[in-house]
């Protein structure tokens, strides 16, 4: 009797199983996503770091251009958190401002480079022949220039007319996010090119194209949607990468004027006072830090979640 119910249980818990559904792509990434430790604390720490600089400044008030010569190069205390600047500016202040700054060049630059570079890459990888030689001499053209000495060529040649033509804040913003996110497209573009090479040979392709499917409805609905793990991965990297670009152009001073502190502008700004006032110094650069380590653990962490391939 015992067998019999044993046997009984087992044949209806496995009916039960046949009839739960199958768990769905996103339900199984997401589950291979939160066993990567790591990934789970970048993503954490990357969420804090967008809370604090979105939602800080309105917690805390204190103008990020009050001077006041009497609390200058003043280390971390109650009143100044994060300590004052030679001008007696709050720092934290000043970070929480500058993080909104630093973020939105990275998140623009990031999907002025994905957009870009997607469409070249399909095209190029769903057209082939001439236009897909075309193309990757193109890409290998920009690929072969020196990408620091022509960001700055380009910043200095052209911020002048920026800031005049459209406000100091506005022109500088639209200026490094196109010059940044136009020499970060070319890695995308040999991605997703490799991407369509592969999938548009597959066996569901090949049936859509046999339905009478045209080139444009076979690229959206069918081999795009395949392809975005990849983007998606290289997309999160592209965040970390704009933003150290865009803290090298304001630590060499090409970058956001004084007045708008931007991490990297404040980092600069405290180079020539490291020996008595480090603190000026440490909190941005630990905040670029945490923020590019935590950016490339999430997308470490992506990219075994969405490669199938991958055994955790």
């Amino acid at each position: 009797m015992m067998v019999n119910g044993t046997a009984a249980d087992a044949m209806l818990g496995g009916a039960q199983a046949a009839k739960r559904p199958a768990e769905s792509l996103t339900a199984e990434a997401w589950r291979r996503f939160r066993r990567h430790r790591l990934a789970t604390f970048g993503a954490a720490m990357l969420a804090t770091m967008v809370f604090a600089v979105v939602a800080g400044p309105f917690i805390y008030r204190v103008p990020i251009n009050e001077i006041d010569f009497k609390a200058k190069l003043k280390t971390p205390s109650w009143a100044h958190p994060m300590g004052t600047d030679d001008l007696g500016q709050d720092l934290l202040a000043r970070m929480l401002y500058g993080g909104r700054i630093s973020l939105a060049v990275g998140v623009a630059a990031m999907l002025i480079a994905i957009t870009v570079g997607t469409a070249v890459g399909a095209v190029s990888g769903q057209s082939g022949g001439s236009v897909d030689n075309f193309l990757m001499r193109v890409t290998d053209l920009f690929l072969a220039l020196p990408t620091l000495p022509l960001l700055l060529l380009i910043v200095y040649l052209f911020r002048e007319a920026l800031r005049k033509a459209l406000g100091p804040e506005v022109g500088l913003f639209i200026m490094i996010v196109l010059v940044i996110g136009g020499l970060r497209w070319m890695p995308v573009a040999r991605l997703v090119r490799a991407q369509f090479l592969s999938l548009r040979e597959k066996e569901f392709v090949e049936a859509a194209r046999s339905l009478g499917a045209r080139p444009l409805r076979q690229i959206v609905r069918h081999i795009l949607p395949n392809a975005l793990g990849p983007v998606i991965v290289s997309a999160s990297l592209d965040v970390a990468a704009a933003i150290i670009a865009e803290s090298t152009l304001s630590f060499l001073g090409l970058g956001f004027p004084p007045d708008f502190p931007t991490w990297g502008r404040i980092l600069a700004d405290a180079k020539d006072n490291l020996d008595f006032a480090p603190h000026w110094a440490f909190f941005p650069g630990t905040a670029i830090f945490i923020t590019v380590l935590s950016i490339n653990y999430l997308g470490d962490g992506l990219r075994d979640a969405l490669d199938p391939r991958k055994v955790l």
